[in-house]
């Protein structure tokens, strides 16, 4: 077949690497965004999905907006048998789903018809989730809403983040595709209707999403903070003075038996800090103040100079 692939994002590397190792079929092109201001230094930088077919030699076409009719009729022209679509970052216009003769798919980071929307690794995290997969489905006019293909699934373990389990994701969505390619190649490829009454949306996230809410239990606020990291991460406010500065959180140990108001700092030593929550704490283990480097939660506590007793995300940052 003659398969185009749509991507962007880096969970969609090892799909288009198992593609270009796939002699029997052909990728006459790759689609991605265009270059855009990345990092600290908002250095223009091509996505992920570019650098690698670059690398493999791939023809790239990065249109503005996928819907315009000149992207259309590029995409027209090539002709594809089918499109694979991975975290592209644009909603395809229906020319383009309906346009191959094998159909369009997409490889979605759920278990669909749950998560659909841009952020289903975190929302799986932040529910406590224990399990999660990829959905390869087959693309309609709708977000995600599409028929079910095959899925692949892994657990959610307690020492996971957004960061781990999007990789572990990544190699299932190309073991998923791989599986998928066959199963059309024999004619076999099954549509399974998804239970839309099973269905739940999951919004792009935004940097204030990180904010720690200590009024919640302290399973919920470990959900959270291993949902947001590595991004947008985890955050919460420590007083300074007349001013306050942010605090990411990266990793935690549920404390069960803790007692103090929630977000009050209860107890420092070489462990970490711990702080209380709606019901019991967290001991806080690795963190970051803004303008200095990720490290141990005692390392800060001693430099900062934090106090047992500060209530930590009680004051509005001054705007």
């Amino acid at each position: 077949m003659k398969i185009v692939y749509i991507g962007t994002g880096e969970i969609g590397i090892p799909a288009l690497t198992a593609l270009a190792g796939m002699p029997q079929h052909g990728v006459p092109a790759v689609i991605t965004q265009p270059d855009r201001p990345s990092g600290r230094h908002q250095k223009v930088t091509a996505s992920p999905i570019k650098q690698l077919a670059f690398k493999l030699h791939m023809k790239i076409f990065q249109p503005d907006n996928i819907s315009q009719k000149s992207a259309v009729e590029q995409i027209k022209y090539l002709k594809p048998d089918l499109i694979v679509v991975a975290a592209y970052g644009q909603i395809l216009p229906k020319e383009i789903v309906y346009m191959p003769k094998h159909g369009c798919l997409n490889i979605h980071a759920s278990l669909l018809p749950k998560y659909r929307g841009a952020s289903p690794i975190h929302a799986a995290i932040a529910h406590g989730d224990r399990k999660t997969g990829v959905t390869i489905m087959w693309m309609d006019e709708g977000l995600d809403t599409g028929d079910i293909l095959c899925q692949e699934t892994t657990p959610i373990r307690s020492h996971d983040n957004a960061g781990t389990v999007h990789d572990r994701l990544a190699a299932l969505g190309a073991r998923g595709l791989v599986k998928a390619l066959a199963l059309i190649e024999e004619g076999k490829a099954p549509r399974v209707k998804q239970n839309n009454d099973e269905s739940s949306y999951a919004k792009k996230l935004r940097k204030e999403n990180g904010l720690i809410d200590w009024t919640r239990p302290q399973r919920e606020l470990d959900w959270h903070i291993r949902a947001m990291t590595p991004w947008p991460s985890a955050y919460t406010w420590v007083p300074e003075g007349q001013d306050q500065k942010m605090l990411k959180i990266f990793t935690t140990i549920v404390s069960r038996r803790a007692k103090g108001k929630p977000g009050e700092v209860l107890r420092i030593d070489k462990h970490g800090i711990l702080v209380g929550a709606g019901q019991g704490g967290l001991l806080l283990r690795e963190v970051q103040l803004e303008g200095k480097k990720r490290m141990h939660a005692s390392e800060f506590a001693r430099g900062f100079n934090l106090p047992v007793g500060v209530l930590l995300g009680d004051i509005q940052r001054p705007t």
